[in-house]
């Protein structure tokens, strides 16, 4: 990692974050640069997705309160370690919030040397690398549960209607799908919704006589 970007937004809580010295006689700033790294500064959610692109981790310098709402402002434009600078001032504004869902990667102190940043953004990096892939596996079977539940319906449907077993009727589904060249989901699908808009159009005729 060579560039941070360190987000401080400007707002009431965070002015006086930034006008109460921290006890170890340091910012996110100065800290991180006496690493050797190159700092970028963003205070709003437009100059943060102007410096995230040119970023290798993200320094989240504000109360934990706020930690959520601007973890998600920095997700929607890019995936990558999230800290939180954790001095004694952004602790006491946060003593509320630390039983919240706060989910970050890693976090700084003011009175930390060199080597101990370098470890904690490296850490912070790995941990990112195993957030990612959790969610993408999560996404993936969300995905796959939401599927088998179109697939499920579709059986239901054919079994009724056409007298078949739960078996036959999941061979007619993959026959199907061969044939059209589609995904089995998406014929269940298809068949699904056909379904139920007949069901709609029977049940508006039935009320009308």
């Amino acid at each position: 990692m060579r560039s941070i970007v360190v987000i401080t937004p400007r707002n009431q809580e965070v002015s006086r974050l930034q006008d109460t010295p921290d006890k170890a006689g340091a910012s996110p700033e100065s800290l991180l640069r006496g690493c050797g790294y190159a700092v970028l500064r963003a205070v709003t959610e437009e100059q943060a997705a102007t410096v995230l692109p040119e970023a290798d981790a993200a320094v989240l310098h504000m109360a934990l309160p706020q930690v959520r709402s601007w973890r998600d402002a920095v997700a929607e434009q890019r995936q990558l370690p999230l800290l939180w600078w954790c001095s004694p001032e952004a602790m006491g504004g946060s003593a509320e919030a630390c039983e919240d869902d706060v989910r970050l990667d890693g976090l700084i102190t003011p009175g930390m040397s060199a080597a101990e940043v370098h470890w904690a953004l490296q850490l912070a990096g790995k941990s990112c690398m195993e957030r990612r892939q959790w969610e993408g596996e999560r996404k993936r079977l969300l995905q796959r549960l939401e599927e088998r539940k179109w697939i499920e319906m579709a059986k239901g449907i054919l079994s009724e209607s056409r007298g078949l077993s739960e078996a036959e009727a999941y061979e007619l589904l993959r026959s199907e799908a061969m044939q059209e060249r589609k995904r089995m989901v998406d014929v269940a699908t298809s068949i699904v919704k056909v379904y139920e808009l007949l069901q709609h159009n029977t049940k508006k005729g039935a009320g009308r006589i």
